[in-house]
């Protein structure tokens, strides 16, 4: 996928390239009219801004008599016009160390940059006993035939299309990140780069990219029905926007989304997001939690127990917050005959002629945190495995209208079944992580790597056979957390439903108020409908 936008972005360079130059051949005189006119007024601007009030008047009125006497005269208004054309002329002509429309020459600081970074890449790219006459990677060689294209900002290269020889193996992936780790060092460390290769034209490209947004928290966000924000990504994969407020911004600003898209015709209808510890996972699964209340209802269960969803125990539309291994397991048989009962009723209502009942078209949502956590219990006292419940509903979920995600740290991973690591086709990496990583389980090493110092909710996502893209999550920290800002957990709270019971106090209320999670009864399913 890389190769081909890269391919495609090469020869469109080429092509605009080209384009530009002949309209600049055809719109040169134009152009240097233009110029001589924005320099004259500039110069204007800038003499009436130096100029003392007092002189401003009579120099008018000097300039105003000089062009009365000019129109007065014979072919006066002629010789005025063409005295003006030619001094815009003049001062448009391109000046030797002006800008002539093309990439200016690389300073003596800058050539010495790219010598020594041409140099850095000759162990990798030369090939010993290279019969070539000129070689395009040798050690007393330079930069000029290696480096077709170079851009460079605050000093540092941001930008480098590089050709490399056809000996090297660009097919391998260690031979490639061995390769982009050296130029992320030699051009600057504390940046992401996104590195695209093109195998075909043995070309290159590194670009530096900006800092994904970390201060979007949680809010409403403007989707479809059936879509679903995980996070924020690059303009250049994702030319849709959706309009975010940022903190401490009143206004909001349009951010390219990582949307997500379930329901009965998506390819990708359930989720597993891997990271290590404190990368963000958790909130993910409440960020997806909030989204999914708006239009269904939510099941929780928190392999950890750690009390990270005790905040949405006992709310509208949240079915059971689950922290033990009884009532997970509890939670997840009634998730896998819920999910029969749905197709039991659309297919009735299909063979009906009908349309198919409203409580099986309403979204249903089964999140699981940390569920190698429960199936080591599950082994230790010898019960079912908590992962196998999880097969009816990620086989069927997407006819039924169930939807699975599934968050997991890379300690646990080992410990996934098969049949979430089969049905959940969006994959969600969060986390300072090595491209292997990244690959084992998106199924394809990023083109970019993590920086240094990752911040929370920062990883990559890839939805089905799609590209990888970068991501940051939305800050959805939890609301008893004291150690989050407060903001944060203002937003969170504010996207919180309505409590089932009401403001008097409860068990439930006393349960999730004290930090730790509570175990709500699930709803049976209805009399007569369910098996």
């Amino acid at each position: 996928m890389g190769r081909w936008a890269m391919r495609s972005r090469w020869n469109a360079r080429k092509a605009v390239r080209a384009g530009t130059d002949s309209a600049l051949d055809v719109l040169h005189p134009l152009l240097v009219l233009g110029r001589g006119a924005h320099r004259l007024a500039g110069w204007g601007l800038a003499w009436w801004t130096r100029t003392p009030r007092e002189r401003r008047g009579p120099t008018l009125f000097a300039v105003a008599a000089c062009g009365v006497l000019l129109w007065l005269l014979p072919y006066g208004p002629m010789l005025m016009g063409l005295g003006l054309l030619g001094t815009t002329a003049w001062y448009g002509r391109q000046s030797a160390a002006g800008p002539d429309g093309s990439r200016a020459a690389p300073t003596a600081v800058e050539r010495a940059r790219l010598q020594a970074l041409y140099e850095a890449l000759v162990p990798y790219f030369a090939l010993e006993g290279d019969p070539h006459p000129e070689p395009l990677y040798a050690y007393d060689g330079g930069w000029e035939r290696a480096f077709e294209e170079f851009v460079f900002r605050d000093g540092r290269i941001s930008g480098l299309l590089l050709r490399y020889p056809p000996s090297f193996r660009d097919g391998e992936l260690a031979a490639r990140l061995r390769v982009e780790r050296l130029l992320a060092a030699k051009t600057g460390r504390g940046r992401e780069y996104r590195f695209c290769w093109d195998e075909e034209c043995n070309l290159l490209e590194m670009t530096a990219l900006e800092p994904l947004p970390t201060r979007i928290h949680a809010q409403p966000f403007v989707t479809a029905p059936g879509e679903t924000v995980l996070g924020f990504t690059d303009g250049c994969e994702i030319h849709r926007t959706v309009p975010v407020h940022f903190l401490g911004e009143p206004a909001p600003r349009d951010v390219p989304p990582v949307m997500w898209r379930t329901g009965p015709r998506s390819t990708e209808q359930h989720l597993l997001a891997v990271g290590t510890p404190g990368s963000g996972t958790s909130s993910l699964l409440r960020s997806l939690a909030l989204q999914a209340l708006g239009r269904g209802e939510v099941l929780i269960v928190d392999g950890d127990g750690g009390g990270e969803f005790a905040s949405f125990a006992a709310r509208h539309g949240v079915l059971g917050v689950e922290t033990t291994l009884p009532g997970a397991l509890t939670a997840l048989e009634w998730a896998a005959r819920e999910t029969e009962r749905r197709l039991l009723s659309a297919g009735r209502a299909r063979q009906r002629g009908e349309n198919v009942p409203e409580d099986v078209r309403r979204p249903l949502w089964v999140l699981v945190d940390r569920p190698a956590a429960l199936t080591h219990l599950a082994r230790t006292e010898g019960r079912t495995d908590p992962q196998e419940l999880l097969r009816m509903p990620l086989r069927h979920g997407r006819a039924a209208g169930v939807t699975v995600a599934v968050a997991e740290q890379f300690e646990g991973a080992e410990e996934l079944g098969d049949a979430v690591l089969t049905f959940t086709r969006a994959r969600v990496v969060l986390g300072a992580v090595s491209p292997e990583q990244v690959g084992g389980v998106l199924g394809e090493a990023p083109q970019t790597g993590p920086p240094l110092g990752v911040p929370p909710g920062r990883g990559f996502a890839r939805l089905g056979h799609g590209p990888v893209l970068r991501l940051q999550v939305p800050a959805t920290p939890d609301p008893q957390d004291e150690t989050a800002g407060e903001a944060e957990r203002n937003a969170v709270r504010e996207l919180l439903p309505e409590p089932v019971r009401g403001p008097g106090p409860g068990p439930a209320q006393d349960r999730g108020g004290s930090g730790q999670s509570a175990d709500v009864q699930l709803p049976a399913p209805p009399a007569g409908r369910a098996t």
